[in-house]
């Protein structure tokens, strides 16, 4: 999915954002669907802040236009967008009741106090914080401030609303509960969501569409799950998720499979999309999840040593540390009873062919000897 077939309601045309010399975004386009929950994903820096500013009238664009629900933003200021936006940090009134802090933007717009009261009770009914209207809100709970922040948007009904890292304050638990808060409340009410995150889990648990983030370009976009399963380069398959990635040369191809020659082996890897030839510089991706400990020196196996093993709960990992110096992470599903591999044992970690991937190399064509793993 690269683009939404939905109506548009935000659309950046050459979007560029300059500092001086610095470029922050480079000519970016993009569209978002009407109804539609995307999130710009990306490390510190990556450019996606500075996109969701531009949406919001924060800063103007360079060069570019911002068109939003048909209508050229470019030029126009934030209250003349249509749109809301919940921050991080909450932007509650603390002199305010709940009541109050969610009332305040309808007393802006002028509304009756009856249509006030109606307004208000509704969305309080919707987030589920009804009992909680007459207090302050340092006696609400980090979750249910946000939950209050986020009401403070919808209750003035604007077509598109901007999260800018809205839950990086809270716990794990609650930031978890918070997801799944936010993601039913877009399913009920159908707004357009555009939400900022660096982290993947978030991501990848709210978003009908994530838009990864690379030194102010977009790397690359489409549904979380092809971004987890067919990441297109090496970033990708870095920031979202967990990732062995293995460098070689493409040796040789045939009936849609070409052979990878590694410092490891020779591996048979499904042929890309994209076309290649022998002498080619690529990368072997094979997810954690996706290799196995065996003792068959299958053509889709390597060797190694078993340097550590970690329990996370429901799975364990273990880092198996190879002839040349590099490490393959082998993830299975921890059950009771279960034999553990022991510290230094050696080991072959295998894999399927199918659950490889050939990545073109990253830019600069140089890999760590070690994976990485982002989130």
């Amino acid at each position: 999915m690269n683009a939404p077939s939905a109506p548009a309601m935000v659309q950046l045309q050459g979007v560029t954002k300059r500092y001086g010399e610095f470029e922050a975004l480079h000519s970016i386009d993009l569209s978002i669907a009407k109804g539609e929950f995307v999130t710009l994903l990306g490390p510190s820096g990556s450019g996606k802040s500075t996109l969701l500013n531009l949406i919001a009238g924060m800063i103007g664009p360079s060069s570019g236009r911002i068109i939003i629900d048909g209508r050229d933003a470019t030029t126009l200021p934030t209250n003349r967008r249509g749109l809301g936006m919940v921050f991080q940090n909450y932007a509650l009134m603390p002199h305010m009741t709940v009541f109050e802090n969610i009332a305040f933007p309808l007393q802006v717009r002028g509304l009756s106090k009856d249509e006030i009261r109606r307004k208000v009770t509704g969305v309080l009914d919707l987030i589920q914080l009804g009992h909680v209207a007459g207090r302050k809100p340092r006696e609400l709970s980090g979750g249910q401030q946000q939950r209050v922040s986020l009401a403070r948007c919808i209750v003035y009904n604007p077509a598109l609303i901007l999260m800018d890292e809205p839950l990086g304050a809270l716990d794990k638990k609650l930031r978890e509960q918070m997801q799944l808060e936010i993601k039913r409340l877009h399913a009920e009410l159908g707004i357009t969501m555009l939400y900022v995150t660096h982290d993947q889990d978030e991501a990848l648990t709210m978003s009908d569409r994530i838009v990864l983030m690379n030194g102010g370009r977009i790397e690359q976009q489409g549904q979380p799950d092809t971004l987890y399963f067919k990441p297109e380069t090496v970033f990708s398959a870095e920031f979202i998720g967990s990732s062995n990635l293995i460098p070689g040369e493409i040796a040789a191809g045939e009936g849609g499979t070409v052979t990878l020659k590694t410092a490891l082996g020779a591996f048979p890897v499904p042929a890309p999309d994209r076309p290649v030839r022998p002498g080619d510089r690529g990368v072997l991706l094979v997810r954690p999840e996706n290799m196995m400990l065996t003792d068959r020196a299958d053509p889709t196996s390597v060797a190694g040593r078993i340097e550590d093993s970690i329990l996370l709960g429901g799975v364990v990992r273990h880092f198996v540390r190879c002839a040349d110096g590099s490490m393959v992470i082998v993830q299975e599903l921890n059950q009771p009873g279960r034999a553990g591999a022991r510290r230094d044992e050696t080991v072959r970690a295998g894999w399927t062919m199918d659950h490889a991937r050939l990545l073109p190399p990253p830019p600069d064509t140089t890999l760590p000897n070690t994976p990485l793993s982002a989130g």
